[in-house]
């Protein structure tokens, strides 16, 4: 077994397991890197990332630089004479770091290589129906998420799961996959593969304002798809009208529903309260609308936002 000094790199909670998967293996982490301390929230109170938090918690040295090619940022990280890397969560690499270690740099990635590269693989794949994922393990090389694959992992998504229990699901899963990865390479056994060439890949592109909008005009089946792929962040939004004025409504869970009278009384894109819960028609089907937040009110249950707040006849989704 070759005696591994490792240099991690991530930010969120989601690679704190990863983290913490290294430090219960045995292995020996020399140093973390993490994203520069921010001001957040209303207040703009100054917050240390989850992966500072717990390295220090672990006593680790942290450096967390602002700039990943600066002289002195390298000399520092050369200073901790790692010979692995280890990236879950963090930002693009430049090639002065990834090579720097004898054994080569290895990132995490929350889907099966070579489909959903890019930066939001666990909503993409819940968003486009898939009911298999996994976490992938790679070199990294020049190009985004396209390095050698070293071991993968499939994960089930369920049919009720959104991409914040997806998040979870292949958080552990692959913390799991990490701590492998890394006894594979001590023990001088890593071999990896290419990454298949395929054509139609499905991208994990960035979420932005106009990808998050629901379009009603697509199959039902699909909207249901694209608000669990959503939630809880960035979450699928909607503009409706409602007494003659237009709002704004983030939707963070629905159901589909097969209920049979209103199916001929719900217009497409129509809103309807009945017996306290809230429908809307799709173009082949019916919604049930179960969380919600309105523009300047907060993230609560359908049935809550019904004791005081009314949909006229006229209502409905744009």
């Amino acid at each position: 077994m070759k005696d591994l000094r490792i240099v991690f790199m991530g930010t969120p909670a989601f690679a704190v397991a990863s983290l913490k998967a290294i430090i219960d293996s045995g292995a020996k982490v020399v140093g973390v890197i993490t994203a520069p301390d921010r001001p957040s929230g209303r207040g703009q109170k100054v917050s240390q990332s989850a992966v500072k938090q717990y390295a220090q918690e672990q006593n680790l040295p942290v450096l967390q630089p602002t700039n990943l090619k600066s002289t002195d940022f390298l000399t520092e990280l050369k200073a901790l004479k790692a010979n692995l890397q280890v990236v879950v969560a963090f930002r693009m690499l430049p090639k002065e770091v990834w090579q720097m270690p004898a054994l080569g740099t290895f990132n995490l990635h929350a889907s099966l290589l070579p489909d959903y590269r890019g930066a939001a693989p666990i909503n993409w794949a819940i968003i486009n129906g898939e009911t298999t994922t996994g976490v992938t393990t790679f070199f990294i090389d020049e190009k985004i998420d396209t390095g050698e694959i070293i071991k993968q992992r499939e994960v089930t998504i369920g049919k009720d799961d959104n991409a914040g229990t997806l998040h979870d699901n292949l958080m552990v899963a692959g913390s799991q996959l990490v701590a492998n990865t890394i006894d594979y390479i001590a023990n001088g056994e890593a071999s990896t593969q290419p990454q298949a060439k395929k054509e139609n890949l499905h991208s994990a592109h960035k979420l932005d304002r106009h990808n998050t909008r629901i379009d009603w005009e697509k199959p039902t089946l699909q909207i249901y798809n694209r608000i669990r792929g959503l939630s809880p962040y960035p979450v699928a939004w909607t503009s409706f009208i409602n007494e003659g004025q237009e709002h704004q409504m983030k939707i963070y869970a629905a159901r589909l529903t097969k209920t049979e009278d209103l199916l001929e009384k719900l217009d497409v894109r129509q809103l309807m309260v009945v017996n306290g819960h809230l429908f809307v028609g799709g173009a082949d089907g019916i919604l049930e609308i179960t969380e919600v937040q309105l523009a300047g009110k907060r993230k609560m249950a359908t049935k809550d936002l019904l004791n005081g707040y009314s949909f006229d006849t006229d209502a409905k989704v744009l």
